[in-house]
């Protein structure tokens, strides 16, 4: 491969990375065509992008990034793909299904890394926290539930005791 097309192919990489949040690293050797054509459609009805990528081209985009990325740098080896998406924990639920769904001898794919909410997660092990992860607007959606949650106990008492003063004074006065 010529030099300007690995720099091309670097540039290109850079740009699809910065399109997107969050990303992950991991295996799809060994899947046959139809299987992969198979999870790429998958990825596709959830706006997630599957790329097959060279090693050393997407370490030298990630080394561009202005994000220190070097806790990746140990995952890139053997055959890796990248599922980039907006969605945190939509890429470790579809590995995670896909995987499952495989009847055959073959596990795949596997989760070698993963860059998710600012967070580096290394190995396959990390597969069932990913699957876990919130994302900002969720759990910006549970504190404001949670902060909702005194206001409205201290309203309903007031609104009770109320009631339940005007009850009294009503019952004493038909006395």
């Amino acid at each position: 491969m010529k030099k300007e097309d690995k720099s091309a192919i670097i540039k290109q990489l850079e740009t699809t990375l910065g399109e997107y949040s969050h990303f992950y690293l991991m295996d799809i050797g060994g899947l046959n065509a139809a299987k992969t054509t198979e999870l790429r459609r998958i990825c596709f009805k959830q706006d997630i992008k599957l790329v097959v990528v060279k090693n050393t081209l997407l370490q030298k985009a990630l080394e561009n990034s202005s994000v220190d990325f070097s806790e990746l740098y140990g995952s890139l080896t053997g055959e890796t793909s990248m599922m980039l998406s907006n969605v945190g924990n939509a890429p470790a639920k579809i590995i995670q299904d896909f995987s499952k769904a495989m009847k055959s001898k073959i596990k795949k794919p596997i989760l070698k890394a993963a860059y998710v909410e600012e967070s580096f997660y290394i190995g396959e092990n990390q597969l069932e926290a990913l699957i876990n992860v919130k994302t900002k607007n969720e759990l910006i959606g549970e504190v404001i539930g949670l902060l909702q949650s005194p206001a409205k106990n201290v309203i309903s008492a007031l609104q009770s005791g109320g009631s339940t003063i005007h009850g009294l004074l009503k019952t004493l006065s038909e006395r």
